[in-house]
């Protein structure tokens, strides 16, 4: 069995749900070398999140960051809020979405569902790029 780990960042998200399955997949060539695996995706963040989902309609990447803050938004109660009134709503979307995710390999290429799209989930107004290890484990 082959592991493979390595770190990578992203480049600069707006706030908002971003399709980066083709960003992932260029920065990991290691994937078109494994028949049998899997890919694990961790942010090293908590302001953000990654979460799988629809990879063809934008509109559902805009309906879902409509959807969340409407959860979550600014509250007169928070107290974290050294880096901004985002901070704390940001962290309470990191933790409801998430951090990382596995994804099945098979015949070098990711096994993801035909309409399904690697997203991050980035939850701050100006939060910059964010940064993922990436681990491979596979025959």
């Amino acid at each position: 069995m082959k592991v493979i780990q390595k770190e990578f960042n992203l480049k600069n998200y707006s706030r908002g749900f971003h399709l980066i399955t083709n960003e992932v997949i260029n920065k990991l060539n290691e994937i078109k070398n494994i028949e049998m695996g899997t890919l694990n995706l961790f942010l090293k963040h908590t302001s953000a999140s990654l979460t799988i989902n629809e990879n063809c309609d934008s509109s559902v990447r805009s309906d879902m960051e409509n959807f969340i803050n409407d959860i979550v938004s600014n509250k007169n109660y928070f107290k974290h809020t050294y880096e901004g009134e985002d901070d704390m709503p940001a962290h309470i979307k990191s933790s409801i979405f998430g951090t990382s995710l596995t994804i099945p390999i098979t015949n070098g290429k990711l096994n993801l569902g035909t309409w399904q799209g690697i997203y991050l989930g980035e939850h701050r107004d100006f939060g910059g790029s964010r940064k993922i290890v990436a681990t491979i484990m596979g025959t």
